[in-house]
């Protein structure tokens, strides 16, 4: 009888939306929030992963160290450069390619496809190729340059040449995210206002900013915020590439809460550092939003 009743409380229509959403919420909390939960609990002790010593809370000694400490300022100014660099040339070349495809062509499709190839491929495969076209023995980008000075260039061996690298490599996969939500914005725009714009003899800018851009305005500035936040935590890409070289040139603030955490093993001390992070991105964040709502009421 007990088996009974339990099964029929178990397959009774009303239960089976939770039924269905149970093992995600189950998969969620177990990889998801019982970590950070747990990150968020040790930031506040003192720990050392590679000790037996057992944690000893310490209230918020983690957090004042991390905000008083120069690296962390140095590597979070690093990180600001790199998104930066990286999310602007996103947007300035991911527009154009929209720009470009927005139109039909012959083997359109074919190109757009080799376009959005790199968006497919992981962080490592990214940072490997780049890697290898760096390279100065035999890297296409050092080959190129020997042809016209006759000297091997080494790109990565600078800080600024280093910072390059990684921009042009973040840019390089990511340009096609951009292109794809400001291309969805072109193709939405009614082919009548074009149509009067030309009867109406409007300049190719005026056509610009009066109907193409405020139809992808809202796209881009969504684009901006998404590769920000994601740029933000960049660290497979900079630690394959460069890992964070040379000397702290390219060492972003994921990399440096990798090294605390599994180099230096003040375990502690990075899970404050990860907070810090977090918290930067939630204010920045919310700023963006308020800036861009703050517009949009004035506009209207």
């Amino acid at each position: 009888m007990n088996n009974k009743g339990f099964l029929s409380w178990f397959l009774d229509p009303s239960r089976r939306g939770a039924m269905l959403i149970a093992p995600a919420i189950i998969v969620l909390l177990l990889i998801n929030i019982i970590p950070l939960m747990w990150s968020f609990g040790l930031s506040f002790f003192k720990y050392r992963a590679n000790t037996l010593k057992p944690p000893r809370f310490d209230w918020f000694y983690n957090y004042e160290k991390v905000v008083t400490k120069e690296n962390i300022w140095e590597a979070l100014q690093t990180t600001a450069i790199i998104v930066a660099g990286s999310v602007g040339l996103q947007m300035i070349v991911g527009f154009l390619l929209a720009l470009l495809f927005a139109k039909k062509f012959p083997l359109r499709r074919i190109l757009l496809m080799f376009v959005l190839t790199p968006m497919m491929l992981s962080n490592v495969a990214v940072a490997i190729y780049f890697k290898l076209f760096y390279e100065p023995e035999f890297g296409l980008l050092s080959q190129f340059v020997q042809n016209f000075t006759g000297e091997m260039y080494v790109l990565l061996a600078t800080p600024a040449g280093a910072l390059i690298g990684v921009i042009v490599a973040d840019a390089w996969q990511w340009t096609p995210f951009v292109m794809l939500l400001v291309l969805a914005g072109l193709v939405s725009v009614p082919k009548h206002l074009y149509e009067a714009a030309e009867i109406d003899r409007m300049s190719w800018w005026r056509t610009f900013t009066t109907i193409t851009f405020p139809y992808v305005r809202s796209l881009l500035l969504l684009a901006v915020l998404f590769r920000t936040i994601e740029t933000f935590k960049i660290f497979d890409l900079v630690f394959i590439l460069t890992n964070g070289g040379p000397g702290t040139a390219t060492e972003t603030i994921g990399v440096l809460v990798y090294r605390t955490a599994f180099q230096f093993f003040r375990t502690s001390n990075s899970a404050a550092m990860g907070y810090v992070l977090l918290f930067a991105v939630i204010v920045l964040t919310s700023l963006y939003l308020y800036v861009i709502k703050q517009r949009e009421s004035e506009e209207m």
